[in-house]
């Protein structure tokens, strides 16, 4: 018999003692998870739920897919990362303080993304990539009634319809509003905010900037 046959087969004793090896808990789990700073996916996950969120934020009266999406993951990565940093404060502060900056980036990304959100900065700088695009449309359709334009991008939004009622032009977007229709509105004249207008029906305007309102219509 040859001393290969009759020696410790290797596969054999590495497949024993991984067998006999103690699982880890639950608990030592959560810890090493912790104990790593934020990787790859995690930070890059955290950018893209800011993006999404601003892009619901340039959409008049919100946009209801992202707006999910966005409240959704946002909930969720911001439940992973407390309590992620939770464990680390109690079993690994070293690891904190010497990967800071990773640590550092969700937090980042969140402040700029609902600073960006609370200023409106993507509302008006979508409107003002579109507001020369906007108003040629009411001029090339020369008609003060509703004209429905399905979907046709104008500028950076997509329209349903477009019309004119007492001076005021209203921009119905595709999508807009989470739970009412939404669209934008342009009037040289100032509108009142907050509150329903007399001649223009149900709709309640916001103020965005210069001749730009936001309508939703209640």
């Amino acid at each position: 018999m040859s001393a290969s046959a009759s020696g410790p087969q290797p596969d054999r004793s590495v497949a024993k003692l991984i067998e006999i090896a103690e699982k880890p808990t639950l608990g030592r789990r959560l810890i090493n998870w912790a104990s790593r700073p934020p990787g790859r996916l995690y930070i890059p996950a955290c950018a893209i739920i800011g993006l999404v969120l601003l892009f619901e934020d340039s959409v008049p009266g919100g946009h209801l897919p992202t707006f999910i999406i966005g409240l959704g993951g946002g909930l969720l990565l911001a439940g992973m990362g407390a309590l992620r940093l939770g464990i680390a404060l109690a079993v690994a502060r070293p690891m904190i303080r010497h990967y800071w900056l990773r640590w550092l980036g969700a937090p980042l990304i969140a402040i700029v993304a609902l600073g960006l959100a609370v200023a409106d900065v993507p509302l008006q700088s979508r409107i003002a990539a579109s507001s020369d695009r906007l108003l040629e449309v009411p001029e090339e359709t020369g008609t003060a009634t509703a004209v429905p334009l399905n979907g046709e991008r104008v500028g950076l939004y997509r329209l349903r319809s477009v019309s004119e009622n007492e001076d005021v032009t209203h921009y119905a977007v595709e999508g807009a509003g989470l739970f009412k229709p939404a669209g934008l509105a342009h009037s040289t004249e100032e509108i009142p905010v907050g509150v329903f207008v007399p001649g223009q029906g149900s709709r309640i305007y916001e103020h965005v900037s210069g001749d730009w309102y936001v309508w939703v219509d209640h």
